[in-house]
């Protein structure tokens, strides 16, 4: 079974690679609008919508031989989905109302092939260290928050987060630890 990341993240891409796996990138149309009651339902509705819209561009044939894997990553804090800013001054208020707090990190995650789809998401408890104005200016300036959920990325080279309890990767929004027993079995076949 061969793979499509439906994701052009530079992030996912690096976490597939690091854990081995052959697979070719095709960005998703499908939109991220919606109204949904919690950040569970949200990323797995995003990540399921954008593996089929990448399976279902394939043709019959390529079914057999594909799986599609997609994702989606939500910043919650307190009863509010942080999703991607829309501006450098939308990135600059997550910022600010993230110093010093806990919140969760959601990443869904699908993986559709041949007839079958699996499903899921992890959840990861991040606290954030108190941040500067200038910290916060300074980040924001390098233009990186902009494509993160929650407007940023532990990867970044900022001291931003203390602690983080739960998976990592799932903070940079690829939970591989769920995923790779998926990946691994279609492997197999």
């Amino acid at each position: 079974m061969k793979f499509i990341l439906a994701s052009r993240s530079p992030r996912r891409k690096e976490i597939l690679k690091k854990f081995g796996y052959d697979f070719i990138s095709v960005e998703s149309d499908f939109s991220e609008k919606g109204n949904y009651d919690s950040p569970i339902s949200t990323v797995t509705a995003f990540a399921r919508g954008k593996a089929e819209r990448v399976f279902n561009s394939l043709s019959i044939e390529e079914r057999k031989d594909f799986a599609v894997i997609g994702a989606d990553t939500v910043v919650f804090l307190g009863d509010r989905i942080l999703g991607k800013p829309a501006t450098p001054k939308d990135a600059e208020n997550m910022l600010n109302q993230l110093s010093g707090k806990t919140h969760f990190v959601y990443t869904g995650y699908a993986v559709i092939y041949d007839g079958a789809c699996v499903c899921g998401y992890d959840k990861t408890e991040v606290l954030f260290n108190v941040l500067s104005e200038k910290t916060v200016k300074d980040y924001v300036a390098t233009g990186s928050p902009m494509d993160k959920a929650g407007s940023y990325g532990i990867q970044d080279g900022f001291d931003l987060v203390k602690k983080i309890t739960g998976s990592t990767y799932n903070v940079i929004g690829f939970p591989i630890e769920k995923i790779k027993p998926v990946l691994d079995r279609l492997s197999a076949k």
